[in-house]
């Protein structure tokens, strides 16, 4: 059953966050309190040991530092400093952190400048313009949904963590 919680709940959670992000440019609270609370479910249930905790714990804290500062400055929403503290928590502070950051910050990029690109286009086809989620991506004054790079880095690395090396030793 712990196998099962590995392979689901992670991918299941990330993947809804960022998609939300796509589509309503929100990251509810519950997405990030979920992916905590499976942590804890399935860091109990394969017996992890109270360092494991710890260096779990501490990869929330030193991204969830930098990205209240990055909050603070405007360059960041509260969902998406909560969700990739989140997903940190998973990853903790391991080389995969590391990897996981970069990626953040890579597909951040490419996703910031293909929505200012795609915020040139004066005219929208009407199926699109319809779309209340098409027009808010399209809307200068809105923001960046960087949840669906913080996922988009997230699934990618989530299989190179230790949780994978877990799996048929169960």
């Amino acid at each position: 059953m712990v196998e099962a919680a590995i392979l689901v709940i992670f991918p299941m959670l990330v993947a809804f966050g960022g998609a939300s992000d796509f589509l309503t440019m929100t990251i509810q609270n519950r997405v990030s309190i979920l992916l905590m609370a499976g942590f804890a479910v399935v860091a109990a249930g394969t017996g992890l040991p109270l360092a494991g905790w710890g260096i779990h714990a501490l990869g929330l804290l030193a991204v969830f530092a930098v990205c209240f500062g990055f909050f603070a400055a405007g360059w960041m929403g509260g969902g998406d400093v909560k969700f990739i503290s989140a997903i940190a928590l998973w990853i903790g502070f391991t080389p995969e952190l590391a990897q996981f950051t970069l990626l953040v910050a890579i597909y951040g990029a490419i996703l910031t400048l293909a929505l200012l690109s795609m915020r040139q286009v004066v005219v929208v086809p009407g199926a699109l313009a319809r779309q209340d989620w098409f027009a808010r991506l399209h809307d200068s004054k809105s923001g960046i949904p960087y949840g669906i790079a913080i996922a988009v880095a997230g699934l990618q690395v989530y299989p190179s963590t230790a949780w994978f090396g877990l799996l048929g030793r169960m």
